[in-house]
């Protein structure tokens, strides 16, 4: 399975969107979808995201890579698709800033590891918190640029708590990446530093809420 990975990975990474579907069709002869899923794509995304924090790729191979396979993934796994995972309601969002980047990324990446997200696109502190007790979410993931939307989410933190919404808060941007316990200070349950990281996050509190 290595040398799958290895291949998918090259195949994402120079954009031979042929070459990663065929790749992935074979992975499908041998697999389930949910399986093929976890098996090639879920780690080479990883990779290409570790290979992106050491400067080894570009940030629009990786927006590419997951835009790529989550359309591979809605092929063989629709929104309907009873293999998806489905728990926690999970929602992510750009917070009070302008620039989606990253939350794109991530979300597709999510969605190509086979898990269902609610994208609320951009909102200010009032009503994300509203949308997210109305979703009834188990998982929210926030994402920032610059340091002002990062300290905002203190206030979303302290509103979901006194809302007694069992919410758990997961940041990510520049600004937790250069102040590396900015998180906890605006109090929030976890940091993720990659979009890989967001699916390994979110794939542990789904366990711990089992």
């Amino acid at each position: 399975m290595e040398t799958y990975i290895a291949q998918f990975r090259d195949a994402l990474e120079s954009l031979d969107r042929a070459q990663a579907d065929a790749l992935f069709q074979q992975a499908l002869q041998q697999y389930s979808p949910i399986a093929a899923v976890e098996k090639l794509v879920v780690p080479a995304l990883e990779q290409i995201g570790t290979a992106w924090h050491e400067g080894s790729v570009a940030l629009s191979q990786v927006y590419m890579s997951g835009r790529f396979c989550e359309a591979l993934v809605e092929r063989v796994l629709p929104a309907s698709d009873p293999d998806r995972k489905h728990q926690p309601r999970s929602a992510i969002v750009v917070l009070s800033d302008y620039h989606d980047l990253g939350k794109r990324i991530v979300y597709s990446v999510m969605r190509a590891s086979g898990f269902e997200v609610f994208d609320y696109g951009r909102l200010d502190v009032d009503e994300l918190v509203e949308r997210a007790v109305a979703d009834r979410l188990r998982v929210l993931l926030i994402s920032v640029l610059i340091l002002p939307s990062a300290l905002k989410v203190r206030e979303v933190c302290t509103q979901l708590k006194a809302r007694g919404a069992d919410i758990k808060v997961v940041v990510g941007g520049a600004p937790f990446l250069f102040d590396d316990q900015l998180w906890r200070e605006v109090g929030a349950d976890a940091m993720g530093k990659s979009a890989a990281d967001a699916v390994a996050i979110v794939e542990r509190l789904m366990g711990a809420m089992q």
